[in-house]
């Protein structure tokens, strides 16, 4: 027997499901197939156990600083096999909760691994089905490298499985991952130490960002090493030794975590049947309105190679939802100006252009604007952590074209300042709107 579906999403991701459910709205028929857990990466593997693992590691922030304002506290102990009890099953209610949410949408929800059978048809189990239209949202996972002994460490899902919390860790990579539960690890008690192939960390990002955050976290005591390559890993009777391909070698740890990168989940897809071409590195190309090179297969999310962040996956979801099933014709998801923020410690927050590449884009046509400062939270006390901020501006009538924060706050000042720069804010709009007294946020629009 074959079913018959107006919409098929492969994948129960945050975009996949986004698109199914908008698309039901519509009035049209929805499946969505998913092997896993519903919610995908973000729910199950990434922004929402990670999120809880930050608020974790900065309640020991917070104790640090209780003297100052006169709070007599001790940290008699930290458990981490609580505090991963109550997490996983927060994400266990989430996960009914995207089931109720399909449900209440008339979505059928289909468990089981996808396979193209055709370009209209894909194979679930014993389960032929198709579609007028499909959609591939099956995300990414993460990479591990192919050096002896690389089956030794663990990525970060494995992280989020850790039942018991490792004395001493070595993490390999330099991207935000790294840097987020390398924060987390040190903030918690673990001896945590980085290691990265190039000169510094989160390098996609503002020079300054990777700078100030890579001097706050060597502050906080987390150990960093540039220009290293691991070439292999060792067990031994102390723990796990990394040597590099410079002859350099780390550890011995307890646990090496790789956090070099994420390939796209299309394995077992049989996207050959279908016609769907992927580039070099696996991924699916889509055009500006999430189509692939099949004219009724669309894809959106990490499976394309584009901004993976769960947020543009859903607004990418809906987007093409709006234009599929809603007459919106040329309706899709514009990918620039998306803010993003690293929950590091200090947590960073985005949005437009690098210093870098505006000076690429504008040429000499810019000016930068930088502030640097220790918030009021710091005032009482000895230790103190920096806030710097840095907006970038062209042209004229200084359009403010990039924008970076790191320090406290930045995670949640950055979405506001994001709808501004938008909507095509200038350094003057900024300069013309009264200041939020006494806050960090007021450094953006007073700034000289």
């Amino acid at each position: 027997m074959t079913d018959h579906y107006q919409l098929l999403v492969i994948g129960g991701g945050s975009g996949g499901l986004a698109h199914a459910q908008r698309a039901a709205e519509y009035g049209v028929k929805a499946a969505a197939i998913e092997a896993g857990r519903l919610g995908g990466t973000c729910v199950n593997v990434g922004c929402v156990p990670k999120k809880v693992m930050w608020y974790a590691a900065n309640q020991t922030h917070q104790m640090h600083h209780a003297a100052d304002y006169g709070f007599d506290v001790e940290r008699k102990g930290f458990d981490w096999t609580t505090l991963k009890r109550n997490r996983d099953a927060y994400v266990k209610r989430l996960n009914g909760i995207y089931e109720n949410n399909l449900d209440k949408r008339g979505v059928d929800y289909i468990s089981g691994w996808a396979s193209f059978i055709d370009a209209n048809t894909v194979e679930v189990g014993d389960r032929r089905i198709t579609a007028d239209n499909i959609v591939i949202a099956t995300g990414g996972r993460p990479m591990v490298p192919d050096i002896p002994g690389a089956e030794y460490g663990i990525t970060s899902d494995d992280f989020f499985e850790l039942d018991e919390q490792p004395k001493r860790v070595l993490i390999a990579g330099s991207g935000y991952i790294s840097v987020e539960i390398g924060g987390v690890f040190n903030a918690l008690g673990s001896e945590t130490h980085i290691v990265v192939r190039k000169d510094g960390i989160v390098r996609s990002f503002d020079r300054m960002l990777g700078e100030e955050l890579m001097q706050a976290m060597r502050q906080s005591g987390v150990s960093i090493d540039t220009g290293v390559i691991p070439s292999r890993v060792e067990k031994t009777d102390e723990g796990l030794v990394v040597t590099a391909e410079d002859g350099r070698t780390f550890g011995p740890v307890d646990c090496v975590l790789w956090a070099i990168g994420r390939s796209p989940n299309v394995e077992g897809l049989n996207l050959e049947a279908a016609g769907v071409e992927t580039d070099d590195n696996g991924f699916i190309p889509v055009d500006k309105y999430q189509m692939t090179n099949v004219p009724h297969i669309a894809a959106l999310g990490d499976v394309t190679g584009a901004v993976a962040l769960t947020p543009v996956a859903i607004a990418a979801g809906r987007r093409l939802a709006d234009r599929l099933y809603n007459g919106m014709e040329g309706r899709h998801l514009e990918y620039h100006t998306i803010a993003t923020v690293i929950f590091s410690h200090p947590p960073m927050g985005t949005v437009g252009l690098t210093e870098e590449e505006a000076r690429v884009e504008y040429r000499n046509d810019i000016k930068v604007y930088q502030s640097s400062f220790i918030g009021m939270y710091y005032a009482l006390g000895q230790d103190k952590e920096r806030t710097v901020m840095k907006l970038i501006t062209a042209g004229p009538e200084e359009k403010i074209v990039g924008c970076h924060i790191i320090g406290d706050g930045a995670d949640e000042m950055m979405q506001g300042f994001a709808v501004a720069i938008r909507m095509g804010a200038t350094k003057n709009d900024f300069d013309d709107t009264v200041a939020i007294h006494p806050t960090s946020a007021e450094e953006l629009v007073t700034m000289r």
